[in-house]
């Protein structure tokens, strides 16, 4: 403690500029952008470090069914007529209500009715009911086709939902006046990669993996044990899926949903990270999403959240070697034993 002032004040310069460190400014943002960079080299968007850092702390992760662990290219297995009307006109019934639709089973419906060179006109008051189904006025009936509910479960139709529902197909009833006509059956494939992936998502910690599906229990155990998934959560509307997210984080911590679909996006929004199918995700699901996989592909979930796992490891190694670079400069500063001068140089 001897010296004048102006030996201390020059010394107190030189702290000054040495704990102003540029590498321990730096070491945060370098690291994220570059594993940004890399996961978009992968076809993988991430939009933003504070979500490349949430990847490194899920816990457990919930899976929308079609589109996500499936392919999303459903086709049109069975049309089961109730009554006395024929197939066809049944399917062009059907065809009608789905043509503004662009839910994948609507696209499995128009695309069987092509095939079978049925012509229809689009519905007059089609209208989407999220999570329900659709309903129009086709030919002076009102027609609506959508998840079997209560009064559309006459007791001749309960043993044939049974039959398609454990074989893995999804049933929409076609509803004509308020009656039943007939059971269309829409069957998806799973992903290849979708074992595999939740696999790779167990091994890297993440348990338990789910699946949040509007389809019925039938469809979504047959789905869930095919995927190796803990568990699954069916017959829910957008809302509730919504609550499931909530209820899971309160239960496990950090989540994250990964869906492609419109009814998808208010449970990506709640979700501590919205994962999003980019290529045949729809343009709401991806502005919610946090992260995009724009390959399609779910062997790229373990591949992103093995790469914040990285990144955070680097973040932290940057900031220790920092801090203790700072650390021994300061030392070497207070007596004097660094110059001004040299401490700039260092900056350099």
């Amino acid at each position: 403690f001897t010296g004048d002032w102006k030996q201390w004040f020059y010394r107190s310069l030189v702290v000054l500029v040495v704990s102003c460190s540029c590498a321990l400014l730096i070491s945060v943002p370098t690291a994220v952008v570059t594993a940004i960079a890399r996961a978009a080299r992968d076809g993988i968007l991430i939009k933003g470090g504070a979500h490349l850092e949430a990847l490194g702390t899920l816990r457990v992760l919930a899976f929308d069914k079609t589109g996500t662990l499936t392919r999303g290219v459903p086709e049109l297995q069975d049309v089961i007529a109730l009554g006395p009307e024929h197939p066809d006109r049944l399917l062009r019934l059907a065809a009608s209500v789905e043509d503004a639709s662009g839910h994948p089973l609507a696209e499995a419906v128009i695309t069987a009715a092509r095939r079978r060179g049925l012509r229809w006109q689009a519905a007059d008051d089609a209208q989407a009911l999220p999570g329900r189904g659709v309903q129009g006025s086709v030919e002076g009936h009102a027609v609506s086709l959508g998840k079997p509910g209560p009064g559309s479960r006459p007791p001749g139709v309960i043993a044939q939902l049974g039959q398609l529902e454990d074989g893995a197909k999804t049933a929409v009833v076609l509803t004509i006046d308020g009656r039943p006509a007939a059971l269309l059956a829409v069957a998806d494939q799973m992903r290849p990669e979708a074992s595999q992936a939740v696999a790779a998502l167990h091994k890297a910690g993440i348990r338990p993996v789910l699946m949040l599906t509007g389809d019925n229990d039938r469809v979504a155990a047959a789905i869930a044990a095919h995927g190796s998934l803990d568990g699954w959560r069916a017959g829910l509307l957008p809302h509730d899926k919504t609550e499931a997210v909530t209820a899971l984080r309160a239960e496990h911590g950090a989540i994250a949903m990964v869906g492609d679909g419109v009814n998808d996006a208010p449970a990506l929004a709640t979700a501590d990270v919205g994962i999003a199918m980019g290529a045949i995700g729809t343009d709401v699901a991806l502005e919610t999403a946090d992260v995009a996989l724009m390959a399609d592909d779910l062997a790229k979930l373990p591949q992103v959240i093995a790469l914040s796992h990285r990144a955070r490891s680097v973040i932290r190694l940057n900031i220790a070697l920092s801090v203790t670079a700072v650390a021994v400069l300061v030392t070497a500063a207070l007596p004097g034993v660094l110059s001004l001068t040299a401490v700039l140089l260092l900056h350099e």
